[in-house]
Formats: structure tokens, C-alpha cells, sequence
């Protein structure tokens, strides 16, 4: 794939993800573009872009988290310095969408923002013409923009991390925690030809789960909990209890996005999972430092093989289903 050089295309990283960059423009067979951020000692950021983008296809590789709220303005700041500069088209390669939990008002007459439907026009506003991101909380989100949005997903990486690392995966269970899950579990369960699960949770408020109901049979058979995220992951452990306790002989938990913000590392360490596995749309190594449960699924080539097919005006449809080789 990287054999032939692609002409005019741009790759620049911003600062939450540096790793994940490089793997990308290793796949692409292209070097990062030369980008200096800085933040001014008032905490300004200050981007400058080294090298032209007149007339480019420019991608910009920045995940939604870290310091969010200073990668969300470092990515907005990058996009409009490459607009102004006359990138012909820039896309915003966001792995992990910032705010996209807050997609809805909660409760009637509420006063909750949609924060998601902000960021959306911020990025709009900037100069973004395009956004690539990957398993988006709500696929709703997608209808907040007015350019493309590609929302990729890692289930098919998923899939193969199961086949590959489980050995039992024919008597297995796919569980989703939580009710919002459904469309996701079912799709991978029917993918594999086996079971699913799911827990039906209340919360009092957010963040905090105050019970728990399994509708579905996991005893004696190895259960997979899938998710798109975990935060503070009291909701996976305490799904993990509850299907231990429902007779499951082993427990995984397979999400796109670790977080794994506040607690979340010592609940993993203390629930009673064989492996928590996520993709790398978040760096996770100083988490497994502290976590010897956390495995990582490598999902760039994923995101090298959109950004290719978008630059060389070819369908993305085939990542849907489909890890690239």
C-alpha cells in the first residue's frame, strides 16, 4: 500500500497523540509534517506550521483526550492555520470525539447542553471539510455536521482480537452493560454465531450506577462485556461481579475507548476480569504500567487505510467490516 508515494497529502499530529500519528503515517509510507505547539505562559496555545499546505490534502491527527479542552482548541487552532495557509481541503482525524456523551438534553425542561453540537461547530467554524473519527457515542453526532463525517468502527478488529485471543470464543456470551449498547452487541454476536446478554442499569446520578438487572443466560460459558467507552469503569466492574455471580467461568471487557479517568485503574485491578481490552484511539501506556489486565488492539491501520481511501476518492465502506492487511 505505501509502495507508491500519494502527491499532495499532508499529516500533522497535534500533541495528545503522538504515537498513534507516527503509526499512521508509517502505514501511509509518508513523514509527519513539521508542526512547533506551544502554550504562552498566560496557557495560550501557539501553533505554527512548518512547512507549506497550499494546495494540500492535509489530515490532522489530534484524539479527544488528555487535556481535552486544550486538544480540542490546539486541533481547532491547527485546522484554521492550515485553511488560511490554503490547505485545499483539511480533514480532522479525531479517534476519541470530545463531548460526545453530552449529545442530548437528559430530562425534560432541563437546562443540560449539547455539547457535542458545539464542538461539531466549532470544528465546522475553523475550517474543517471533513472529519474522520471512530466508534462515535451516539452515531447521531454524524447529523450535527454539514461536511462528511466518517465514523469508523473497531468491531471488526474486535472480532478478530476474539477469534485470535479466546480460545473458547465458541461458547462465549457477548454482554453489553448497559441497554444503549444493544445495536453494538448484537451485531458482533451475530457476527461470531454465538449468544447475547445485556444489563439493564439505573443510575440515581452520573457516573454512578445504582442497579443492576442480566437479561440473558451467561452460566457456565466465558462472557464478553463490549462497550464503546470507559470512563471511571464502575459500570463494567460492577458488570463483571454481576456476571461472575450469574455463573459466567470468565469475564472480558472490550471497549474502543479506555479512558480510564479517576478510579477506573484500581477498579480494574480489583474486578474479576481476565483482560480489559482497548484500542490505542487513547495512548494506554502509562495505564498498563499500573494495570497488567489492560491489552491493547492497534486500530491505525484502520485509520491509515480512511485517510487513504479518502485521498485517493475511493469508498471507506469496506472498513466497516473489513480489518486492512
Amino acid at each position: 500500500m505505501a509502495e507508491r508515494k500519494m502527491p499532495n497529502i499532508k499529516i500533522f499530529s497535534g500533541s495528545s497523540h503522538q504515537d498513534l500519528s507516527q503509526k499512521i503515517a508509517d502505514r501511509l509510507g509518508l513523514e509527519l509534517g513539521k508542526v512547533v505547539t506551544k502554550k504562552f505562559s498566560n496557557q495560550e496555545t501557539c501553533v505554527e506550521i512548518g512547512e507549506s499546505v497550499r494546495g494540500e490534502d492535509v489530515y490532522i491527527v489530534q484524539s479527544g483526550c488528555g487535556e481535552i479542552n486544550d486538544n480540542l482548541m490546539e486541533l481547532l487552532i491547527m485546522i484554521n492555520a492550515c485553511k488560511i495557509a490554503s490547505a485545499s481541503r483539511v480533514s480532522a482525524v479525531i479517534p476519541c470525539f470530545p463531548y460526545a456523551r453530552q449529545d442530548k438534553k437528559d430530562k425534560v425542561g432541563s437546562r443540560a447542553p449539547i455539547s457535542a453540537k458545539l464542538v461539531a461547530n466549532m470544528l465546522s467554524v475553523a475550517g474543517a471539510d471533513h472529519i474522520i473519527t471512530m466508534d462515535l457515542h451516539a452515531s447521531q453526532i454524524q447529523g450535527f455536521f454539514d461536511i462528511p463525517v466518517d465514523n469508523l468502527y473497531a468491531e471488526p478488529a474486535v472480532l478478530k482480537w476474539i477469534r485470535e485471543n479466546i480460545p473458547e470464543w465458541k461458547n462465549c456470551t457477548i454482554v453489553s452493560p448497559d441497554a444503549g449498547g444493544a445495536k453494538r452487541v448484537t451485531s458482533i454476536a451475530d457476527r461470531l454465531n454465538v449468544d447475547f446478554a445485556l444489563i439493564h442499569k439505573e443510575r440515581k446520578k452520573a457516573n454512578e450506577v445504582d442497579r443492576m438487572v442480566l437479561v440473558g443466560d451467561v452460566k457456565d460459558r466465558v462472557a464478553i462485556l463490549v462497550d464503546d467507552m470507559a470512563d471511571t469503569c464502575g459500570t463494567v466492574c460492577h458488570a463483571a461481579d454481576k456476571l461472575i455471580s450469574a455463573g459466567a467461568t470468565k469475564v472480558y471487557a472490550i471497549l474502543t475507548h479506555g479512558i480510564f479517568s479517576g478510579p477506573a485503574i484500581s477498579r480494574i485491578n480489583n474486578a474479576a476480569f481476565e483482560a480489559v481490552v482497548v484500542t490505542n484511539t487513547i495512548p494506554q501506556e502509562e495505564k498498563m504500567k499500573h494495570c497488567s489486565k489492560i491489552q491493547v488492539i492497534d486500530i491505525s491501520m484502520i485509520l491509515a487505510e480512511a485517510i487513504r481511501r479518502t485521498h485517493n476518492g475511493e469508498s471507506v465502506s469496506y472498513l466497516f467490516s473489513h480489518v486492512p492487511l
